[in-house]
């Protein structure tokens, strides 16, 4: 079974459980956690440490990838066709 919005078929429940999860945390928290990242990464750098700072500088396009995503959920939904029905 796919789930496509477009064709009217509902999304798939592991889909809306990471959903109903994720849209607790406000989107101002996704960039707090990236800009939590590229502090970490700079200290750690400072320190010494750069494979764990190349590790965790990696981390900021994915915090903020999600809050996007986030956004986008909380203001169009994303199951607009099983909301309507």
């Amino acid at each position: 079974m796919q789930d496509k919005v477009q064709s009217g078929v509902p999304e798939g429940r592991f889909t809306g459980a990471i959903e109903a999860q994720t849209s607790k945390i406000p989107s101002s928290g996704y960039l707090a956690a990236a800009v939590g990242a590229i502090a970490a990464s700079a200290i750690l750098k400072v320190v010494g440490k750069d494979d764990w700072s190349l590790f965790v500088g990696q981390w900021p396009a994915a915090f903020l990838l999600m809050g996007v995503y986030n956004k986008m959920v909380k203001q169009h939904g994303s199951d607009a066709y099983s909301k309507a029905a």
